[in-house]
C-alpha cells in the first residue's frame, strides 16, 4: 500500500489498512494573480494510483487568469460547482464561444492540440475543479472535440442524507446521457452524519475521492477511515468494489468522486501538454509556434 492508499479487494489489503496509519493526500496552495486561489493535485503525489488523471486543481477565480493556452494529449475538464456566482466564458479553437453556467461540466478533448481560454464574466466567482485526464496513445493524435453538459440535464442520486449529482459518467443504475472521449464517472455530492452514499467502482478504474467542505467518512475493504477539508485519497483495484461515503456531521459535507479507466501507458507531461514521449511533445510546441492549433473566434 502507498501514500495513495492503493486498495484491493483481498484479505492482505484490508489487514494493511487496520495496521497502517496512511496519511491522505494534501492539495498544494495555488495563488495565481489577484484572482485565483485553491489547492492542487499532481499524479507523482499518488504513485500511478490517479491514473487516467494527471492533475486536479480546486480553485475559486473571480477575474481572468490564464488567457489563452494551447493543451495537447489530454482532455482538460472544467467541472463547476453549484454554488458559484455568475458566468465562466469559455472559448476554445474548435469555434466554441458560449457561458458555462454553475453545475456545468465542459470537457475539452484535446487530442493533437487546441486553443482553449476560460475567464469568469465581470462579477462572477467561479469555484470548482479544473482536471486535465490523460488520452491513451491512440487518441493523443487525434482530432479535438468538445462535450458540454448543462447541470439541469444531470441525474441526481438521493437518499436519506445525502444529494449526489451524477456530472458523468455511471453509478446507482443511473447514467448520464453524455459519454466523454474516455470512460469517466464524476459525482458532485453532499452527506451528512445520517447517510451512507455507495458508489460501486467500475472494474479497472481507478478512483480519487475529495473532501471539498467539511469532514467525510469513507468505507473501504470494511473499514471506516475519514478524510478532512481539502484531503484526498485514491482507490485503485482490479475488481469491482463499493465506496460509501457519509457525512461527520449534522450539516452536510461536500465531497467528489473522479473516477476513470485506468490507462497504464508511459507519457511525459510538460505543461499543457502531455504525449507519450518528449519529443512529440517539442513537435506540438513548435506547431502551437507557428500558429497551426487553430485561433480563437
Amino acid at each position: 500500500m502507498n501514500v495513495g492508499r492503493n486498495i484491493v479487494t483481498n484479505q492482505t489489503a484490508q489487514q494493511n489498512i487496520l495496521d497502517n496509519n496512511i496519511t491522505p493526500v494534501v492539495g498544494n496552495p495555488l495563488n495565481i494573480g489577484d484572482g485565483f486561489t485553491g489547492l492542487g493535485f499532481r499524479h507523482s503525489q499518488f504513485f500511478g494510483t490517479m491514473d487516467p488523471i494527471i492533475m486536479v486543481d480546486h480553485y475559486t477565480m473571480t477575474v481572468p487568469t490564464f488567457g489563452t493556452h494551447p493543451h495537447a494529449g489530454i482532455s482538460a475538464v472544467s467541472i463547476l460547482f453549484e454554488d458559484s456566482i455568475g458566468k465562466f466564458h469559455n472559448r476554445d479553437s474548435l469555434g466554441n464561444d458560449f457561458d458555462i453556467h454553475a453545475g456545468d461540466l465542459y470537457w475539452m478533448n484535446a487530442g493533437s492540440g487546441a486553443l482553449h481560454d476560460e475567464a469568469p464574466r465581470p462579477g462572477a466567482k467561479i469555484h470548482g475543479l479544473q482536471v486535465f485526464v490523460n488520452l491513451p496513445a491512440r487518441l493523443k493524435n487525434k482530432a479535438p472535440s468538445s462535450l458540454h453538459v448543462k447541470r439541469e440535464t444531470m441525474p441526481m442520486l438521493e437518499g436519506k442524507g445525502y444529494r449526489v449529482r451524477l456530472v458523468l459518467g455511471k453509478s446507482n443504475k443511473e447514467s448520464s446521457s453524455a459519454e466523454s472521449v474516455w470512460p469517466f464517472t464524476i459525482l458532485d455530492g453532499l452527506a451528512d452524519i445520517n447517510s451512507i452514499f455507495e458508489h460501486q467502482i467500475q472494474q479497472g478504474f481507478n478512483t480519487w475521492l475529495y473532501a471539498v467542505e467539511g469532514r467525510i467518512d469513507y468505507q473501504v475493504a470494511e473499514q471506516w477511515l475519514s478524510l478532512n477539508k481539502g484531503e484526498s485519497i485514491t482507490v485503485s483495484e482490479r475488481d469491482t468494489a463499493s465506496l460509501k461515503i457519509r457525512g461527520s456531521s449534522v450539516k452536510p459535507s461536500h465531497f467528489v468522486i473522479l473516477s476513470g479507466e485506468i490507462i497504464n501507458e508511459k507519457f511525459v507531461q510538460q505543461g499543457p501538454f502531455a504525449m507519450s514521449t518528449q519529443r512529440e511533445n517539442e513537435e506540438v510546441a513548435a506547431r502551437y509556434r507557428a500558429g497551426e492549433l487553430g485561433q480563437l473566434n
